[in-house]
């Protein structure tokens, strides 16, 4: 068995036929998909590391900061969760650099099929990885704005009438059904014209698939907290969630914690699982799905246009 020891943060993804997953370590990046069907191991030590500023810390705030860097860092103030709270434009961002290399920059509204319809932002340039780190097996942009606060306007507006939760049960149990994603744009265009700023967007879909072998027919959900010692057979990764014979865990709720990792053999990653920055045109299309039917294993890039549609046109952290 082969070790590795560190603070863990959120996983890394890349796109492909079958999405990719590595696991920062300390300083390495430990890839998942070969462990797929093998035995793993991991144990909190009890020790937590800011993410940010790597001081020790006895609780984790945020998903992986210090209280310090909770109460003081904009991406944790509560309009990165709420970002029609966005207030960057009133002269009292936190971090004014930073918010406007974040927050002032194209964001786009997407709906995405997680565990069910849902809508969501992101930055325009990270959409692929926020739909991967979802565990989303469809996604299509459909309005782009300027800036994080309309972005967060527009996702108020449709969150009148759609859902902007994933249901991470529902999605790890991988029951999703093909949704007709273009067919719910135009319903939403149609109904609530008005009340979007920005550009409408009419894109191409979609579609991403995940290394799993099988999904869980009952969840169990497991806590570092609770109990610090986690072993298992990898039997699949979505979203942020390991898929353990023993049960799921969200990695990305334990940022900053250390671990001691053991498995059979560990292929680090040399910076292949960087987030990457993208545009749509850059990818080949695959065709669209024409009926509900349960999601297949498809390549994470657009989908062909059905025959006859008119051509296509043209959250953070």
């Amino acid at each position: 068995m082969e070790k590795r020891t560190g603070p863990i943060n959120k996983m890394h993804t890349q796109p492909g036929d079958v999405v990719r997953y590595a696991l920062p370590i300390g300083e390495a990046k430990v890839s998942l998909n070969p462990l797929l069907g093998k035995p793993v191991r991991f144990k909190f030590t009890g020790r937590i590391f800011c993410i940010h500023c790597g001081k020790a810390t006895k609780t984790s705030f945020s998903q992986g900061y210090c209280f310090r860097c909770m109460q003081t860092l904009a991406q944790c103030d509560m309009c990165i969760l709420k970002p029609e709270l966005c207030h960057h434009h009133l002269g009292t961002c936190r971090e004014p650099e930073w918010g406007t290399a974040h927050c002032m920059i194209d964001h786009t509204v997407y709906l995405a099929n997680s565990s069910g319809i849902k809508v969501g932002i992101t930055r325009s340039h990270q959409m692929r990885t926020r739909w991967m780190d979802q565990g989303a097996v469809q996604a299509l942009p459909i309005v782009r704005v300027k800036n994080r606060l309309d972005s967060g306007k527009v996702e108020i507006a449709l969150a009148k009438v759609l859902p902007d939760k994933t249901n991470w049960r529902l999605m790890l149990q991988g029951k999703m059904e093909v949704l007709d994603l273009k067919a719910k744009r135009d319903e939403v265009f149609a109904t609530l014209a008005a009340d979007l700023p920005g550009e409408k967007l009419f894109e191409e879909e979609y579609s991403f698939s995940y290394p799993v072998l099988t999904y869980p027919t009952k969840l169990t959900s497991l806590n570092l907290d609770k109990q610090p010692e986690v072993t298992g057979d990898l039997l699949g990764i979505k979203g942020q969630y390991l898929i353990l014979s023993s049960g799921v865990i969200n990695m990305r709720k334990y940022g900053g914690y250390e671990v001691e990792w053991e498995s059979e053999s560990i292929v680090e990653e040399t910076g292949a699982t960087a987030p990457i920055e993208e545009t749509p045109d850059a990818i080949a299309p695959v065709a669209e799905p024409t009926a509900l039917h349960p999601v297949q294993d498809t390549v994470p890039r657009p989908m062909k246009a059905v025959a006859g549609e008119a051509a296509s046109q043209t959250s953070l952290l």
